[in-house]
């Protein structure tokens, strides 16, 4: 629970019920400066079974009915990407501040839009972009930071074998729509990593992409190799693929290994979630530190939630906020042109 019992509490409610909803609902539900006072899905069924399971009261198919029946702070916007425009215009015409579910919209342009939206209207506006607020991330930027590996980063790797891609009803018992999608691992998952190098590695210059489909079923990409200039000289390297798996015992924990080379040594992340160190000249050694069991990979939704009402109640910056999200966005979609280029692209933002 967090130590907030004497602040203000801020007032919530959540549009969807789906399959990754459950995270958020648990998140909000340990905080305790935050109540949930309603949730709304269009399936009334999926809406109630949550609000039962998460003590909320108040549930609703009509997200403007539960708006007007709720005075609030924020909107939780776990929809699907082609809702969240216009969910995002009338939430924000209303003044409320908004965390929203990647990928924000299915065009690059509709999400320029949404972000724009927000700034005019001057809303404060998150993206749920939670892979940064993994705990085996935000420890490696500590140790960064304190110059473990040294002050120059030479290269940041991730390789990811996510193994539920294969076969004809690869996605289905989890998110089905998967299968329909023609952008769909990077514009899915790979703006994960995207916004993990960024901030881990800094801003990224250039990109070069490969990708290609392994499972004839699906309508997008399912595998990719790219490689990124970071602004300060280092190297990025992505290395993904949906259809084969991996070795871990959960391979939805760090989602893949990362190493991280400086000067004066590297970081490992392993798919368990231990991180070793290895300084130039020295044995690999572990370092310790505990990452959650719970919820989703480390409990990092806990996480960015959390960052979220820490900087509503202390008007800082987001650290995933639209301009952010759109700068991810610039690089993945420098990845598809390279794919199709064979060339190496800039990042239009």
């Amino acid at each position: 629970m967090s130590s907030h019992s004497e602040a203000k509490t801020y007032r919530g409610v959540v549009i969807g019920a789906g399959y990754f909803s459950q995270f958020h609902y648990d998140a909000w539900n340990r905080m305790d400066d935050v109540e949930i006072v309603a949730c709304c899905d269009v399936d009334f069924e999926k809406a109630n079974q949550i609000a039962g399971t998460h003590g909320i009261s108040s549930v609703y198919t009509d997200y403007r009915q539960m708006l007007d029946q709720h005075d609030v702070d924020f909107v939780d916007i776990i929809t699907r990407p082609d809702t969240h425009l216009a969910l995002v215009d009338d939430i924000s015409q209303r003044g409320k501040a908004i965390i929203c579910q990647k990928p924000l919209a299915p065009t690059v342009d509709e999400a320029c839009e949404l972000v724009a939206l927000t700034n005019q209207r001057n809303i404060r506006f998150m993206v749920h972009e939670n892979f940064r607020f993994q705990p085996w991330y935000r420890e490696i930027k500590q140790l960064m930071n304190a110059g473990v590996i040294g002050s120059r980063l030479h290269s940041l790797s991730f390789r990811n074998r996510a193994g539920d891609g294969h076969g004809p009803d690869a996605y289905l018992a989890r998110q089905p729509y998967f299968q329909t999608m023609e952008k769909f691992l990077i514009f899915e998952a790979g703006i994960h990593t995207i916004d993990t190098f960024r901030y881990l590695g800094g801003e990224i210059e250039q990109a070069w992409c490969w990708h290609r489909k392994l499972n004839p079923v699906i309508a997008g990409e399912d595998a990719a190799v790219g490689v990124f200039r970071f602004h300060d000289g280092g190297m990025g390297l992505y290395d993904a693929n949906r259809f084969n798996e991996s070795t871990a015992k959960n391979p939805r924990y760090t989602f893949g290994e990362v190493l991280l080379e400086g000067d004066e040594g590297s970081i490992r992340l392993h798919d368990d979630g231990r991180l070793t160190i290895q300084r130039l000249g020295e044995a690999e050694r572990e370092h310790a530190y505990s990452p959650s069991q719970h919820g989703f990979a480390g409990d990092c939704v806990f996480s960015t939630q959390r960052h979220f009402v820490d900087q509503l109640r202390n008007g800082q910056p987001f650290e995933t906020d639209g301009p952010s999200y759109l700068k991810s966005l610039a690089v993945q979609e420098a990845m598809y042109a390279s794919s199709q280029s064979g060339c190496w692209e800039t990042p239009k933002a």
